[in-house]
């Protein structure tokens, strides 16, 4: 029995909670700080141990009397689903995990199982089971009839997870379904109508607004009911979705914080005789402006300005084009396009040229986003730029942030190794609060004093040392590289010294899980671009553990201080030794970006304040960039969701 549809089908896009600015911002991240943190550990620790003690008296019933208690609590929380879950229910969810899958959760992973139900961000240290943890919260929410998505980074793991607890869930009298990018359209509404669905945010969201897009006029989910009833909606445009209602997320800061600033777009070609001609035109009239005498580049903002004279220069230098782009607004952001295009996208960073085509590569993750391009033309400067033929200009038809999005749901709750940083803007645009859970196991990771090298060439030669030296000793390295030039520019010195070198960046990006399991084999070295490979466990080969475990070298900081910790969490892992070095040079990409001139020249010679002090910087631009996302939304809602009165779309 699932609940009616119209009470969780929200195509009709309530407005959310205002956006706290301000004093009250202040207040209201000050009340986030009494609601997070460890003091609501212990309730949900206390509560883990009374139901690890229930476990052991569950393990002595037979299988017949096992399934039919987990039916009769189902029934329960069909019948009453805000009511909450008793210790009993839990306690046998537990042990039919353990029977369908081997794995007996700990007092820890069952804190995070009651965390992420009860609609909180559990922080768990890297390898402690969170894909098991997330599949027993799961159940508990999926008994209520109510849509339940579990949500991880990539379809690999969507359909790792789903096929790999589908019998545990079949043991709780549970369906499971997965949604990847490649499906059509009548198989993902199909398998957004089991109980669970695994599946990732951009496809969540994509389907979402896609449904939108099909509801038209209908923007009421108790209409859209009604006409099913009657038969009167048109064949062919079914809902995909079943409903959003509860959602829980796998590795929640990357899908909350990092993808929160770039909207996701539903876009349809348009005709554009005009466009092929134009932008290549542009790109080649950048030759004849000069930096600085005709315009300035503000690479952290990655703004072109034109100077007085750059305006008169681009006025001379566009008489031939189409009268069209004639006007000073029209020509002058052609070039700026052209401009940004060659001074702030970078190929083998910011994207890579796959089969002729250029496909951007998600900077947080080092994993291509087929699918996805730059808007405003920006994207067709790039392919200009490079020479690839140009994609069809393409108008949006459907747009929703990530954070606009996920403040939908009635129910939201998740789980990552690295969330403390992010607390407090959680708090302030989810309201989630973020609890720590203890390690299951004590940490025997060393970090070692950070290396801080004159200029880039001297820095590679020396991680390129710290890897021969480690694989002379037979322990496993992983380095990881801020783009896809630095990686193979590594691997190119290392095949150089007669080594073999696993290489994992968006051009080998199908490799990933096998590429990363094998990387703590004795004397394996494996090169990674950013976290690629996250999500997936690296196991230490035979003897490793004796020579110290896996060593991870970090060759750049990152923006996100988070994003450091989640590549030092791939050593170390489930009480394993393992070691963790950072290197620096002055001439770092975040240094450059973010202490350029007067502040880099004052903090030469001290590499790791400036780095610091840079990734400061780094962090409260991209939450500022994040607020004014969320506060454009929250100003646009009619334009953005395209529900107006009229019902245009």
């Amino acid at each position: 029995m699932r609940l009616p549809y119209a009470d969780y089908h929200r195509l009709d896009l309530p407005r959310p909670e205002r956006l706290h600015t301000g004093l009250d911002g202040f207040i209201h991240a000050l009340g986030g700080r009494l609601q997070r943190g460890r003091r609501r550990a212990a309730p949900l620790a206390a509560r883990a141990a009374r139901i690890d003690a229930l476990v052991e008296a569950c393990a002595a019933l037979s299988e017949a009397e096992l399934s039919a208690r987990l039916a009769d609590h189902a029934a329960t929380s069909r019948r009453r689903p805000d009511a909450e879950v008793t210790d009993a229910a839990w306690a046998l969810v537990v042990e039919a995990a353990r029977r369908s899958q081997g794995l007996r959760a700990y007092v820890e992973q069952i804190m995070g199982a009651l965390g992420s139900a009860e609609g909180l961000v559990i922080e768990m240290e890297t390898g402690s089971g969170k894909s098991l943890t997330a599949a027993l919260a799961a159940v508990p929410l999926a008994w209520s009839g109510r849509p339940t998505h579990l949500l991880t980074v990539n379809d690999y793991l969507a359909e790792r997870d789903a096929a790999r607890f589908r019998p545990f869930f079949a043991r709780c009298g549970l369906s499971v379904g997965v949604v990847t990018a490649e499906q059509e359209e009548s198989v993902r509404r199909d398998n957004h109508h089991q109980d669970i669905t695994y599946t990732t945010a951009k496809e969540l969201l994509a389907d979402f607004l896609r449904d939108r897009l099909l509801a038209g006029l209908v923007q009421s989910g108790a209409r859209r009911q009604v006409r099913r009833t009657l038969g009167t909606l048109r064949e062919g445009r079914e809902a995909v979705l079943r409903g959003i209602d509860q959602v829980i997320i796998d590795e929640a800061d990357s899908i909350l914080i990092d993808e929160a600033v770039s909207p996701l777009q539903i876009q349809a070609e348009r005709a554009s005789e005009l466009l092929g001609e134009v932008v290549p035109q542009a790109t080649r009239l950048c030759d004849a402006l000069s930096e600085g005498r005709d315009y300035t580049a503000d690479a952290r903002l990655r703004r072109i300005t034109f100077t007085s004279a750059g305006r008169q220069r681009v006025a001379a230098l566009t008489d031939t084009l189409p009268p069209f782009w004639q006007a000073p607004a029209r020509r002058e952001e052609l070039l700026r396009q052209a401009l940004s295009a060659r001074a702030f996208f970078r190929r083998d960073e910011h994207y890579v040229i796959h089969e002729e085509k250029v496909v951007i590569v998600d900077e947080s993750t080092g994993r291509m986003m087929p699918g996805r391009s730059w808007s405003h033309g920006m994207h067709q400067a790039v392919e200009a730029k490079e020479g690839v033929p140009l994609s069809p200009a393409r108008e949006v038809r459907a747009r929703l942030s990530y954070q606009r999005f996920f403040r939908l749901f009635r129910h939201v709750g998740g789980m990552t190794g690295t969330a403390r940083e992010a607390a407090a803007e959680l708090w302030r645009v989810y309201r989630l609060a973020v609890v720590p859970i203890p390690s299951h196991w004590p940490s025997r990771r060393e970090v070692w004093p950070v290396r801080a090298c004159a200029d880039a060439e001297s820095k590679w030669a020396a991680i390129e040392a710290e890897v021969l030296q480690l694989h002379a000793a037979g322990r496993p390295v992983l380095v990881g590289t801020r783009s896809v030039a630095d990686s193979e520019r590594l691997f190119a010195r290392l095949q150089g010294r007669g080594l073999q070198v696993a290489l994992l960046n968006a051009r080998h990006h199908r490799e990933e899980a096998a590429i990363i399991a094998d990387a703590g084999e004795t004397g394996r070295i494996t090169i990674a671009t950013n976290m690629a490979g996250r999500g997936t466990d690296i196991r230490l080969g035979p003897g490793v553990a004796q020579r110290g475990g896996l060593h991870v070298i970090m060759s750049e900081p990152y923006e996100a201080g988070r994003i450091d910790r989640q590549l030092i969490g791939r050593c170390a892992r489930q009480g394993d030794p393992g070691s963790f070095r950072c290197f620096l040079a002055a001439d770092d990409l975040l240094i450059r970006r973010y202490l350029p001139g007067f502040a880099g020249t004052l903090l030469a010679g001290r590499q790791a304040l400036a780095a610091r002090l840079a990734q400061r910087r780094a962090e409260a631009a991209a939450a500022k960039a994040r607020v004014q996302v969320l506060a454009h939304d929250l100003k646009q809602d009619d334009a953005l969701l395209f529900a107006s009165r009229r019902g245009e779309v």
